[in-house]
């Protein structure tokens, strides 16, 4: 109804930028506090017109209490800028910004939870200029199309998930792209998945309709590392040396909440990022539990208060690495805390020492403060969303999690319920060479793993991680790793795809999270080899080592062999969903419990989530993944809520 209304030139609305009804448009970032009332919002300053106020009274009107209703007489208005802050096309921002797009420019176009920048995704020489001035080397862009039609051109589109996008949240939906996709490679370098949104603003529709684009790059209104941009001036002091232009309006977006990205995998949707459109709808949990307030982790960060039956996540905070992160995280805090009207009695953190979050939550007075181990909360995460009691077998993979021997968790296998666990199994202790430095270039697990698993000899065999990578700097890695010098152990499922993506020739460096993991499933895309490589599964006292040393060797004997990267991807898929799988009866054999928990980064690798269900349930398993928030630290809070719960004495 409202898009008729939008492009109807004998409607009073017709063209108007601003138009909604209760049916449509946002609530979440435009209110201070409840109850949900104009005077309550960012709308506040806007009287209604006559005819506005006329539908607003009016129950037969679809705009009857809708609070954003406005028009062009009495509500928001659009305005362009350039990067000089001079005020431009007063007559008609959206034709101007039209074609300011088709010319090659960088716009930041002010939106519901913040700023995208945006540029013509068929313009390569633009998205180029994007990367470069968003030093976002590598990291895939999100496009924005007019309709499925048009996604089904560059990409293959499942009934379910042309649902997805067309659902009211509308999120980013990853497809996979078809060969004959003419989006330039650098929308999404390396990667056979592009991120697929459609417009969900009039301002978007207009852009659309009236500039006939096919894809526009719309990406997070930020530089790297940094919070989206939601204020005008905030925007153009911060978005200044990105976008050449600002298409701005004058209604106050009160909390930043960037995109939802989701993914269809087996006909099940898996968050990757929850937040505009699904915030805060509501986890609905079986048992009541006292007012708790979770502040999750350091990376892809977002909070939980729960209460009662439910537990309410933050939008998308994101990584809390610098002080407008940080920031961020206390303006979620309190408006949550001030929307739901809920007053905590404990909070939950990460025991990493060093945490934004943990730091924060350590300062409180009044509250009971309960620490909670990193991959316990997620299984708890996954026990609470499939309202699961008593012990499961969780496994808990990731990159990174502060462990309770202070070694560096990620790999794990756990005996859990929500009060408590026990550590079944995990990979085994690997150092990392240089620390972080190992996280941002892999070919130092490669060295860290090939010299554990072949000795002083690892060298001896011709390795595309030798021909990329200067024999000096491995031999310094080597050194270090045998002087124990800067080299911290881990137990990281994370580290150990990179380690395969660097010996494999995948990737040496990533400029993203997970790039390298990322790359290397991507890599397997279509391979149905069966084959697995082999891990070990030795006993160590109550629990199991799951090693790594036949894996490397057979890897490098296909290497050896010209086997190519996509096979020796696949393998390795196999590998790990195998020895997964045998742990998993090993346990139920030593414990009875036939029920596993899949949780942590790691399973938004859709092959292995895949792989790993499917060997669990043929053997007899009940396997619960993650539907309704992310696997990875976005649902991080919702697990720290539930066992703070179960510990906390009210």
């Amino acid at each position: 109804d409202c898009i008729r209304e939008l492009l109807d030139p004998a409607e009073r609305r017709y063209r108007y930028p601003f138009l909604n009804c209760t049916n449509c448009g946002h609530r979440f970032t435009l209110t201070r506090r409840i109850p949900y009332d104009r005077p309550q919002t960012s709308m506040a300053k806007f009287p209604m017109c006559l005819e506005c106020q006329a539908e607003y009274d009016d129950p037969r009107s679809r705009r009857f209490h809708a609070q954003p209703n406005a028009c062009w007489q009495c509500g928001p208005q659009l305005e362009l800028w350039d990067s000089n802050s001079q005020q431009l096309a007063k007559s008609d921002p959206i034709a101007r910004t039209i074609d300011l797009l088709h010319a090659g420019h960088i716009v930041a176009i002010k939106g519901l939870g913040g700023f995208h920048l945006a540029c013509d995704a068929l313009n390569a020489v633009s998205v180029a200029l994007l990367r470069e001035r968003k030093h976002r080397v590598e990291k895939p862009f999100a496009i924005m199309v007019p309709d499925v039609e048009t996604a089904r051109q560059f990409c293959e589109v499942s009934a379910i998930e042309g649902e997805a996008l067309q659902s009211i949240e509308r999120a980013i939906v990853l497809l996979r792209r078809k060969e004959t996709c003419v989006i330039p490679e650098s929308v999404a370098p390396r990667n056979c998945e592009l991120g697929v949104f459609l417009p969900y603003t009039p301002v978007h529709a207009l852009l659309f309709r009236e500039g006939g684009f096919k894809a526009l790059v719309m990406t997070s209104g930020n530089a790297s590392e940094e919070p989206i941009a939601i204020g005008n001036d905030e925007a153009r002091e911060r978005l200044r040396n990105l976008a050449d232009y600002f298409l701005v309006h004058n209604r106050d977006i009160l909390l930043r909440c960037d995109d939802s990205v989701v993914r269809i995998t087996a006909g099940r949707h898996q968050y990757l990022r929850r937040s505009r459109g699904f915030v805060p709808v509501p986890i609905q949990l079986h048992r009541e539990i006292p007012s708790i307030l979770a502040v999750g982790a350091e990376l892809k960060n977002t909070i939980c208060v729960a209460e009662g039956h439910q537990a309410f996540l933050s939008q998308h905070i994101g990584d809390i690495e610098n002080i407008t992160g940080y920031n961020f995280l206390l303006e979620a805090i309190h408006h949550l805390e001030e929307i739901l009207e809920i007053n905590p009695k404990a909070i939950a953190y990460d025991l990493h020492p060093d945490y934004f979050s943990t730091r924060w939550a350590l300062q409180q007075t009044g509250y009971t403060l309960i620490g909670v181990q990193h991959h316990h909360a997620h299984i708890a995460s996954c026990m609470a969303e499939n309202h699961l009691d008593g012990l499961v077998i969780g496994f808990a993979l990731d990159g990174t999690g502060y462990g309770t021997d202070g070694h560096i968790w990620g790999g794990e296998v756990l005996i859990a319920d929500y009060a408590t666990f026990t550590r079944a199994a995990h990979l085994e202790y690997i150092p990392m060479p240089g620390g972080a430095a190992a996280i941002r270039e892999p070919w130092r697990m490669a060295v860290s793993y090939l010299l554990h698993s072949f000795g002083q000899d690892f060298r001896n065999t011709p390795l595309p991680v030798f021909e990329q990578i200067d024999a000096a700097k491995i031999g310094l890695a080597a050194r270090m790793l045998e002087r124990k010098i800067n080299s911290p152990l881990t137990s990281s499922c994370g580290r150990l795809f990179d380690a395969v993506a660097s010996i494999a020739g995948i990737r040496q460096k990533v400029n993203y999270e997970g790039q390298a993991a990322i790359e290397l499933e991507t890599a397997a895309n279509g391979i149905e080899d069966s084959t697995a490589y082999p891990f070990d599964l030795t006993p160590d006292g109550d629990s199991f080592i799951l090693g790594t040393r036949s894996l490397f060797r057979a890897l490098v004997g296909d290497i050896r062999a010209a086997v190519p990267a996509a096979i020796l991807s696949a393998r390795f898929h196999n590998g790990l969903a195998e020895v997964l799988t045998r742990t998993a009866q090993v346990l139920r054999q030593r414990t009875g419990l036939n029920q596993v928990c899949l949780s942590g980064g790691t399973f938004h690798n859709a092959r292995l989530l895949q792989r790993l269900t499917s060997l669990l349930q043929t053997d007899g398993f009940a396997v619960f993944t993650q539907n309704q928030v992310p696997a990875g630290d976005g649902g991080l809070s919702l697990g720290q809520a539930l066992v703070a719960a179960h510990r906390h004495v009210s």
